[in-house]
Parts: C-alpha cells; structure tokens; sequence
C-alpha cells in the first residue's frame, strides 16, 4: 500500500470519527448544565459600559 492511500484511507476513517468526537465535545461543554451564567455574562458585556440616555427613552429630539 502507498502512502497515499494509506492516508486517504486514515482520513476517511479515523480522522472522521475522531473530528466527529470533538464537535460533540465541543457542543456538549457549550450546552452544559452549568453554563448559562457565563453565556448570559458574555452577551451582556457590549452593554456593560452604556448609561441609559433618557432622551431616547421618552420620545425627545436631541
């Protein structure tokens, strides 16, 4: 067996079962239990700095 085939034949085997194994990780450790605190805490950051302008609020034209 060549070297080419070798690989092509590694590539369509255990390298798809083992890429296949990481992405579930991936989305596993994502959706997990206890995460919701960090993902609610990441999507809040771009607001974190901003004061509330009352002018937006009740309808004034700046």
């Amino acid at each position: 067996m060549d070297t080419y085939s070798f690989l092509r034949e590694l590539a369509d085997s255990w390298a798809l079962l083992i890429l296949t194994l990481i992405f579930l990780g991936v989305i596993g450790w994502a959706f997990r239990p206890g995460a919701r605190a960090l993902h609610d805490d990441a999507a809040a950051v771009p607001f974190r700095n901003e004061e509330p302008d009352q002018a937006r609020h009740d309808g004034a034209q700046p």
